[in-house]
């Protein structure tokens, strides 16, 4: 229990980090006037859901799977905070959502 407690932090601080690293690596928006597309970061699919493999690759079993399940579920809220954040609605969202977290 212990390890999966800290592979889920390590998860965590993973998920923080590369979405900290898409965030400061976006192009800026042009000067034009600002669309829901040239505000909104794109994401980069699969990459959380990398995150959370390189995360369980250590765990076996049982420990593994609980681990992928908690760390994608962490994901998907992540992304959806994300889209509600950029104002993102409707099926745009859930495109959005499904392609954020891989």
């Amino acid at each position: 229990m212990k390890r999966l407690v800290v592979a889920l932090v390590s998860a965590t601080l993973l998920l923080v980090s590369v979405a900290a690293f898409a965030q400061s690596t976006s192009a800026p928006a042009p000067a034009a006037a600002p669309t829901q597309e040239s505000t909104s970061t794109a994401p980069v699919p699969g990459a959380k859901r990398a995150a959370c493999q390189s995360a369980a690759k250590a765990l076996k079993g049982q420990e593994r799977h609980d681990q992928m399940q908690l760390c994608m579920a962490q994901a998907h809220l992540d992304c959806l905070k994300q889209a509600i954040d950029q104002k993102i609605v409707g099926p745009q969202r859930k495109d959005f959502v499904k392609s954020c977290a891989g």
